[in-house]
């Protein structure tokens, strides 16, 4: 697509406020910004001008889609990242087994990705940057993480006394630990998001004639 051409507009369809439609472009700009990531460009020294070089459009092709670099880096990662995983809603430990395996994969990209490692080792240098990320994409797992457990609470597949937020750090943080804090441990066992989930359920469901439903 010709993209002086795209960012123009026509006379039946006159430009909208904010991102112009274009879906080509915008792909070329995110794409343009993940190379300089992948090729190992600092955060930092990633400035608009040198984004719109790499990418072949000029500087107000993207401050008309993006107020920032900031902005733009958000959206970056989230291309970056794999998209969501669909919860088979089948039971609690089938649903927390999908949401763990999800991070395990996400772990092992972290590790062969040069644009997720790149990023990640720099973002929280950036609290713009770092506080958007969370807002927009660890936020959004953590909320369905605990819509899984309030669901197994109410359906009585847990106690009814469990702190849902303490026990969804519980479930995420041992795939977290080995994916940030360890890198020389094994993400390859397909069968780890089983083993954590089934080894915490075993000490979170209810005891044997105590099990009831909750609105809390």
């Amino acid at each position: 697509m010709d993209v002086s051409l795209a960012d123009r507009g026509t006379a039946a369809e006159p430009p909208t406020r904010g991102r112009p439609r274009s879906e080509a472009v915008e792909r070329a700009i995110i794409e343009g910004t993940m190379k300089l990531l992948e090729d190992g460009v600092p955060l930092a020294e990633i400035s608009i001008e040198r984004i719109a070089r790499t990418a072949g459009v000029g500087k107000a092709t993207i401050y008309r889609r993006w107020s920032g670099k900031e902005e733009l880096f958000v959206d970056v990662l989230r291309a970056a990242e794999p998209d969501d995983p669909e919860l088979p809603g089948t039971s609690l430990r089938d649903d927390l087994v999908v949401l763990l395996e999800a991070l395990r994969v996400r772990g092992l990209a972290n590790r062969s990705s040069a644009i997720l490692h790149n990023v990640h080792a720099q973002m929280k240098s950036s609290p713009k940057i770092w506080a958007a990320y969370d807002s927009s994409v660890i936020a959004p797992r953590r909320r369905m993480g605990l819509e899984v457990l309030r669901r197994g609470r109410e359906n009585g597949e847990l106690r009814a006394d469990v702190d849902l937020e303490l026990v969804n750090d519980i479930v995420v943080g041992p795939m977290l630990v080995r994916s940030v804090l360890r890198p020389d441990a094994d993400l390859t066992d397909d069968r780890l998001a089983e083993r954590i989930v089934d080894t915490l359920l075993e000490g979170l469901r209810p005891a044997d004639g105590t099990a009831g439903r909750t609105t809390a």
